[in-house]
């Protein structure tokens, strides 16, 4: 049996925004996607895909990488780096001031698990 899995982070980072976008239950239905760049290019340090607002505030970063799309959350990133490790998403901090939390989504399978970041975010 051979196993399809989607490992390109530009196709991940757009499952995320579909995921984000059209959820309207557990609190994500005032999240938007913004500053979209349709055109971005996946590269080995990541390069930013799209913000995620909940009104004039961005919570969140969304890069894309060769292999995966990694989240950068710029709000609540202790609630995000507990969250993501409860769901078994690969996170580290980003020594930053403020702090942020690095979510990386390796897989599209592991996209639902992301938006479960966002909820305990929100």
């Amino acid at each position: 049996m051979v196993e399809d899995r989607t490992t390109d982070g530009k196709r991940i980072a757009q499952l995320l925004s579909s995921e984000v976008s059209s959820r309207e239950d557990s609190g994500l239905d005032g999240l938007e996607v913004v500053n979209a760049d349709a055109d971005v290019e996946p590269s080995a340090e990541g390069e930013l895909a799209y913000e995620i607002a909940r009104g004039e505030e961005i919570l969140a970063d969304v890069y894309v990488h060769d292999d995966r799309a990694r989240v950068e959350f710029r709000e609540r990133a202790d609630a995000a780096a507990e969250t993501a490790e409860e769901v078994g998403l690969r996170v580290r901090p980003k020594a930053t001031r403020p702090p942020r939390t690095l979510v990386f989504v390796e897989d599209g399978a592991e996209v639902k698990r992301a938006t479960d970041v966002f909820v305990a975010v929100l």
